[in-house]
């Protein structure tokens, strides 16, 4: 590690939590065009809010979805003492996942649901754990950037693929059972159950 520069992760933080800002704010962007639409057409409150209630709950569920992985991010940075290149692309990864967010979204709020819309917007979740799930396994190797413990760490890569194997599970369900559709995403609530499951499997 001494050949390698490192850089204080300050402005990384401070970047990533800029990033985050823009893409919740993002997914605000289609419902204003849906509003100045119904005012043009002279649609009521009421009218509006059962016309674009998916838009609604899209928006909603996405802006969930991306404050809880930038909770989660924060807590596995605010220990991290220093930043290679190496973990500074995985986060350039993670971000990635998470500016392409407001795209799915969209889609799952004004089109026809299909299989590959489903695919997709799940899909992006999954690359967004495993972005996270990559950046606690980099710095498991590389004990000496934080001051978070093994432990803890450990817990968190437990967590991060429970997470991953529940948001596969939902994925052919949302996409090819329709009487459940994106209600199969309520299996991530069951990630620490299956987190405390797999530690003891472990063990």
């Amino acid at each position: 590690m001494s050949d390698q520069k490192t850089f204080a992760p300050e402005r990384l933080k401070a970047f990533v939590d800029a990033v985050v800002a823009i893409a919740m704010t993002l997914l605000i962007l289609p419902l204003l065009e849906s509003v100045s639409d119904a005012a043009r057409g002279e649609t009521g409150t009421g009218g509006f809010l059962a016309e674009h209630g998916g838009q609604l709950l899209s928006f909603a569920l996405s802006f969930v979805l991306i404050a809880v992985f930038w909770m989660e991010h924060h807590r596995q940075y605010e220990t991290v003492r220093r930043v290679t290149p190496g973990l500074l692309w995985l986060n350039v990864a993670w971000m990635l996942t998470i500016v392409w967010l407001p795209v799915p979204t969209a889609m799952l709020g004004q089109m026809d649901t299909d299989p590959l819309q489903a695919i997709v917007y799940i899909g992006t979740l999954i690359l967004t754990q495993v972005a996270t799930l990559a950046g606690k396994v980099y710095l498991r190797r590389h004990p000496e950037l934080t001051a978070m413990s093994d432990d803890l760490l450990r817990r968190g890569v437990v967590g991060d693929v429970a997470a991953i194997i529940l948001f596969s599970v939902a994925l052919p369900i949302a996409a090819w059972v329709h009487d459940v559709g994106y209600y199969a995403l309520l299996l991530v609530t069951l990630t620490g159950p299956l987190e405390r499951m797999l530690l003891r499997v472990r063990r």
